[in-house]
């Protein structure tokens, strides 16, 4: 016996708190909020016996506090006068930290003209699926980007995990300090913790994956191989809201990607995801990393396909601010551990059955291995090509990153029975996403983009408020509260107006929970680019399972409807078409003639912002801005905001009040031409000859890493290396000894190097490098 449950109204949910589940171990370590500062944060500590810390990451005024007193870890959240800390009025939230499990998703057991000399080269099987020999028959087509010169330098990846070593021969050369850090142990080393079962394995293989380095006679070649490559060391002790937190907001400006390849435990059972300080985390890194263009989270879709596993009942895959990669077998088939859900985005290769092949990376201790597995492959492959986009176009934002893979990727021989074409002509699955990834069509694309207009939330059915105004969608979520016997004998669908159906979650045999669903959002990404107005129906079928009393039915208490997208059109039409089935939506009469209607809304008559000028606002925010008070950034497209100050990347057009775009490569300049910098971005050095920004400083100049300049080399250098004085080729006129360049002596002299000078050789030489040591002997001896 089922039921059906069709709902067209939206009510708004009440958000309650959830007292912790059982089973919990509780930590000595606690996560507080305390407005003031530091100080106050510290008095606050010493009051009730607590150690502060520090900030938390990125977030302000949230604290980490230990009581070294109270048991490291318990059953029960223990009580004394450190608890009292709870009910100060200075602190304004304080959460004693619960260990959350967290398994790395790897499967445990149960020739093309480039060529490097890698040993384990030929072996990267995914990467050449154009040979005869190769099973894959689809191309990610990695080869082709790095033809066309992207490498992804000037990119910095870091890696979420057990910690990566940083000495290993094929990672040395591309490891950052700048983007590694050890959460587990409070230092910058992420080197992992050896022990004689190699446990910490997980972290240098993915490493591998995205940053070995090529050409060096050592193991494989990393997909994006001149990639900057960090690590955060946070798996390898109790993971906690705190230390998850902690790892996504190191260094949130100078990181653009963070890979991570687990979650919560894929039995089938759980139903977990970030805690507050974590979703604060996210909600910081995509709003302020990158200098606001947002951080990029990639995120490995899971593992729990042999225990019936759903990733949509992770919150981690199921966000909307990380990018959700499955995989597929070299021969385009589901693999046995894979999870399928809606929120999943992309598809790379990685392993299978016994008999297909595994993937080649770094390993532990200096090694290498060919037996890399799961969906912890997907995502590094997938950070990696987006490191490659992101070198074609350091511009892209996190929104961008999703637009790009979206379109680029390609069903191709992946086997699902359940592809479809959504309504604006994107083919989905719920186990590859889009298709399998286009690392070329990635670059090509990134290169011409044009960033996509401005992200409106609709959280009401019918709303005036323009920045709630969504027309075509990106994100779709559901949050649901539902009491329920039985939670895994629960499938819920969601239906578009565009009739396009998504299954939100399918049953789990082994969640034999009653504790339903408790505010809990399930995201899709299959109306893409649809139309959002009109008619939605979830579904909700309770399938009555044998393992439980069919008298004791389910009830949904609250839900409510959330649609992510734009109010335009976020594709030109020349380039909304990637292939032959994804067509160009060409509106109807009747919406035509409807479109004036938007202009009776009724004026705003609040506040203005403090940027606006003198000819009023729109509304009360600084995008809404009738005219500027200073300077406009932005365009038509993206949306235009007033600023006091243009971004990094503009100048001040001081005549027309306007933000314009400096060269590229230029981060801070005078006007808009290559020979118009004053500052370069990231990688590049400023040539002082004609003020451009360029990777490589031309001959008988350095580059210099503080100053991010090319400065001159001393004059008896043609070349030298970071500094002026450590020569690697000379001027004419004189000789390299070491790494100086000092003049060359006659025939029958020498260059003394104490006294700075030519001095004779001894008599019988004609030449020599020392007044003792011969080259040519003057006379030959006689029999």
């Amino acid at each position: 016996m089922a039921f059906f449950l069709l709902l067209i109204i939206v009510t708004v949910l009440r958000i309650e708190s959830v007292a912790p589940g059982p089973g919990n171990v509780y930590t000595n370590h606690w996560a507080v909020r305390i407005p003031g500062g530091r100080g106050q944060a510290d008095r606050i500590a010493a009051k009730y016996g607590y150690i502060n810390f520090g900030q938390i990451g990125s977030l302000e005024d949230h604290y980490h506090f230990h009581h070294s007193r109270v048991v490291r870890r318990a059953a029960y959240s223990l009580k004394g006068p450190h608890s009292f800390i709870h009910m100060d009025p200075e602190v304004a939230w304080a959460e004693q930290q619960v260990v959350k499990p967290r398994v790395k998703r790897y499967v445990q057991s149960d020739p093309s003209f480039i060529h490097f000399n890698d040993p384990k080269w030929s072996n990267m099987w995914y990467i050449h699926c154009n040979d005869k020999s190769s099973r894959c028959r689809s191309e990610m087509n990695i080869l082709a980007a790095w033809q066309r010169g992207y490498t992804g330098k000037n990119v910095v990846v870091t890696i979420l995990d057990d910690g990566i070593e940083r000495n290993h021969p094929d990672l040395a050369q591309n490891y950052d300090h700048l983007a590694s850090y050890d959460v587990n142990g409070n230092d910058h080393d992420p080197t992992p913790r050896y022990d004689s079962r190699n446990e910490n394995i997980h972290g240098t293989r993915c490493a591998g994956q995205v940053a070995a380095v090529a050409n060096n006679s050592h193991c494989a070649v990393g997909i994006a191989y001149n990639v900057r490559i960090g690590g955060i060391r946070m798996l390898d002790g109790d993971v906690t809201d705190l230390v998850e937190a902690m790892s996504l907001g190191i260094r949130p400006d100078y990181i653009d990607i963070y890979s991570a390849s687990w979650g919560p435990k894929d039995d089938g059972k759980t139903v977990d995801g970030p805690g507050p300080l974590t979703k604060q985390a996210f909600e910081q890194g995509i709003n302020k990393g990158r200098k606001g263009l947002g951080s990029i989270f990639v995120w490995a879709s899971g593992n729990g396909g042999r225990q019936g596993d759903h990733c949509s009942c992770d919150g981690y895959t199921s966000s909307i601010y990380t990018i959700s990669i499955s995989s597929t077998t070299e021969n385009g088939n589901k693999p046995w551990y894979l999870e399928v859900c809606s929120s999943i985005i992309a598809t790379t290769y990685s392993s299978g059955e016994f008999n297909e092949r595994k993937i080649v990376t770094t390993d532990l201790r200096h090694r290498c291995t060919d037996g890399h597995t799961g969906t912890s492959v997907s995502a590094p492959i997938v950070a990696g090509i987006i490191a490659l986009a992101l070198e074609a176009n350091l511009l892209l934002t996190w929104r961008d990153v999703q637009h790009l893979l979206v379109k680029t990727s390609r069903p191709v021989h992946l086997k699902a029975d359940d592809w479809k074409t959504n309504a604006a002509g994107f083919r989905v699955s719920h186990l590859y996403g889009f298709g399998l990834v286009d690392a070329e069509a990635m670059v090509l694309e990134a290169m011409k983009w044009r960033t996509v207009p401005a992200q409106h939330t609709c959280r009401k059915l019918q709303t005036e408020e323009p920045e709630q105004h969504v027309a075509y969608l990106e994100h779709v979520v559901v949050k649901v509260l539902i009491v329920h016997p039985r939670r895994g004998d629960l499938e819920i669908n969601l239906i578009s107006p565009s009739g396009t159906r998504s299954q939100l979650l399918a049953n789990r045999l082994f969640d034999s929970s009653n504790e339903g669903f408790r505010n809990w959002e399930f995201m899709t990404v299959h109306f893409w680019g649809e139309r959002a107005e009109g008619t939605w129906t979830l579904e909700i079928v309770d399938s009555l399972s044998k393992l439980r009393n069919p008298e004791v039915l389910g009830n949904l208490k609250e839900w409510t409807l959330v649609l992510h997208g734009t109010s335009q059109n976020p594709y030109q039409p020349s380039s909304a078409q990637h292939s032959g089935s994804r067509m160009v939506e060409i509106p109807a009469l009747e919406e035509i003639l409807e479109e004036p209607e938007l202009e009776e809304e009724d004026e705003y008559d609040g506040p203005c912002h403090s940027e606006c000028g003198d000819q009023g606002c729109d509304g009360p925010d600084s995008d809404h801005c009738l005219n500027c008070v200073h300077f406009s950034s932005g365009s038509l497209k993206s949306g235009r905001t007033c600023v006091s100050h243009c971004p990094l990347g503009h100048y001040e057009d001081t005549a027309s009040r306007r933000c314009r775009r400096c060269y590229k490569g230029c981060e801070r300049c005078v006007a808009r031409s290559a020979g118009d910098c004053l500052s370069c971005r990231r990688g590049l050095f400023l040539n002082t000859l004609n003020s451009s920004c360029i990777d490589t400083c031309p001959p008988g100049y350095f580059a210099d890493e503080n100053q991010r300049q090319c400065l001159k080399c001393h004059n008896t250098c043609m070349r030298c290396l970071r500094y002026a004085d450590r020569c690697t080729a000379c001027s004419e006129g004189y000789s390299l000894a070491g790494m100086t360049c000092v003049p060359e002596c006659t025939n029958g002299t020498f260059f003394h190097l104490e006294e700075m000078t030519c001095s004779p050789c001894q008599s019988s030489c004609r030449t020599c490098t020392g007044q003792c040591i011969c080259y040519v002997w003057a006379v030959s001896s006689q029999n």
